[in-house]
């Protein structure tokens, strides 16, 4: 307690802290003003971006109440990380997001330093139950504060939400033994067929790697530890954050962000990064047994998926579609960081996760232009082959069978001055995606190199555009490259280039205004 109070000093005192109520609601006036100032055409058109200030982690993504909720990590004030509150859009399709008011603010003793990422379910009398981390810094005798982190629960009807009065739920008493009570966060809830409940938290144990948490509960409000559910063992980066774990084709999937990871040649890149573990689970024990490992995107910008099963039986996953590495880059001039990835629907094929755009996208599509069998050699331009919102799907394969090609690119957001290139070297079957030209100042995260399979170099590609961003799906979804791009809207060129012959199917769309 004394600890505490010393926090409470820190932010003005007991007297301010007895007004903290009024920090959800001055949020809710700031955003609704400030979100004036932001013209349409300054977004995204079908990924959700931050109302006003900066966005980050998808929380409580869920179908409430006839509609997909997304919730996400959100400080108004300023387009850089800072106090986190939690934002919140709606949607009927998952492509055309309607913003409601800020859900959950830092205004509470268990989170008065920050509500972090967390998840959302449907309770039997019809209200929506949020599960949160609360965090509350900590002095640290002769060291900086550190980040104390508890599991909080708030309930409301899809708007407003009240936090549960027993709050935490979950606290240091509840962690396995040698267990970070800074390192305990992230939590996703589900409900099992039998009416109880389960939820996963990201935990770190005492060797500094990472685990994953399981907990029970029979209400959604009373939760108790049951076990270690996979532990890292250091082998893929270390703290495991944002896990979500779910059932697909048979099998279980686990889906975590690892932190400070190290490349496995082309599978995994250096930094935080998003790790797919696939396999089996045995409830009664509360052991997941991995059978495959993979990244889960494999380009730039993806960090902290969240998935929603939809009321048809689809998975669907959406991600933050930005790298910590360069989130600091972004101009003093704008209101809002931060956007969403296009929602992707997952399947398991031969063992591996694959990801496809969310087919409800089809229906905007408008302004078809197919080529088919062009042959080229050089750089090439297509006409009526342009655009920044755009829909891609092409085929290479060698134009002379006897001879392969060296390269493939593909080049687009292009003008006289910048472009971002997509190429291919069949030799080596590598994908490689490059900003560095895209308009950027800074020397960040400009490149990603991925191994695709290719037969005889021939690729099947689609690549979806939507202003700030690319999104390239590889092989029907075997693999995703995911980036953000920070080129004027004015370089909608798209061109091709081939070093030797290549033999190219390509359709592309625009999309209708959303």
């Amino acid at each position: 307690m004394l600890e505490l109070m010393v926090n409470l000093q820190a932010v003005g005192g007991m007297e301010d802290f007895n007004m903290m109520s009024h920090i959800l609601r001055d949020a809710r006036k700031y955003e609704e003003t400030m979100e004036k100032q932001i013209a349409r055409e300054a977004r995204p058109d079908f990924h959700l971006s931050a109302r006003v200030g900066w966005m980050n982690d998808p929380n409580g993504f869920s179908y409430y109440d006839g509609k997909y909720h997304m919730f996400y990590q959100y400080h108004p004030y300023d387009c850089h990380w800072g106090p986190m509150h939690w934002g919140h859009a709606v949607s009927a399709d998952m492509l055309r997001w309607e913003y409601l008011p800020v859900a959950l603010a830092p205004d509470e003793l268990c989170d008065m330093d920050g509500c972090f990422s967390g998840s959302a379910i449907t309770l039997p009398d019809g209200r929506q139950l949020l599960m949160y981390t609360g965090v509350v810094k900590e002095r640290q005798r002769g060291r900086e504060s550190r980040e104390m982190q508890t599991q909080c629960l708030a309930v409301g009807d899809g708007i407003d939400y009240e936090k549960y009065e027993k709050n935490p739920v979950l606290d240091k008493k509840d962690l396995p033994e040698g267990s970070s009570r800074y390192d305990f966060r992230d939590p996703k809830m589900w409900q099992k067929e039998d009416g109880t409940y389960c939820c996963v938290i990201g935990s770190r144990p005492a060797d500094g790697s990472g685990q994953i948490l399981l907990y029970t509960s029979p209400d959604g409000f009373q939760w108790k530890f049951k076990s270690v559910l996979v532990s890292n063992n250091n082998r893929f980066g270390k703290m495991w954050e944002c896990p979500d774990f779910f059932q697909l084709d048979g099998k279980w999937v686990l889906l975590t962000s690892p932190q400070d990871m190290l490349p496995q040649s082309f599978e995994y890149h250096n930094g935080n990064g998003t790790l797919c573990l696939i396999g089996s689970f045995d409830e009664e024990a509360g052991k997941f047994q991995e059978e495959h490992d993979q990244s889960i995107d494999y380009g730039i910008d993806f960090y902290a998926p969240q998935t929603v099963l939809t009321p048809d039986g689809r998975r669907v996953m959406i991600g933050w579609m930005q790298n910590w590495d360069t989130c600091q880059q972004r101009t003093t001039d704008v209101l809002w960081f931060g956007q969403m990835s296009l929602p992707r629907e997952l399947s398991i094929k031969n063992g591996r996760l694959y990801q496809t755009p969310l087919r409800e996208l089809e229906a905007f599509r408008v302004n078809k232009v197919a080529y088919q069998n062009v042959i080229f050699s050089d750089a090439i331009e297509l006409e009526g082959i342009r655009g920044r919102k755009v829909d891609i799907e092409l085929t290479i394969r060698p134009g002379d069978k006897q001879n392969l090609y060296h390269k493939f690119a593909l080049r687009f957001a292009q003008n006289e001055k910048y472009q971002t290139s997509l190429s291919f070297r069949p030799r080596e079957s590598i994908l490689k995606v490059d900003r560095k030209h895209s308009g950027s100042r800074r020397a960040i995260i400009h490149q990603r190199r991925s191994k695709v399979n290719s037969v005889n170099g021939e690729l099947k590609l689609r690549i979806i555009l939507d202003r700030f961003s690319v999104e390239v799906f590889v092989n029907d979804g075997e693999q995703v490259l995911s980036a953000i791009l920070y080129t004027g809207q004015s370089a909608d060129g798209i061109s091709f280039f081939a070093d030797g012959t290549v033999n190219m199917d390509i359709v592309k769309y625009d999309f209708a205004v959303l």
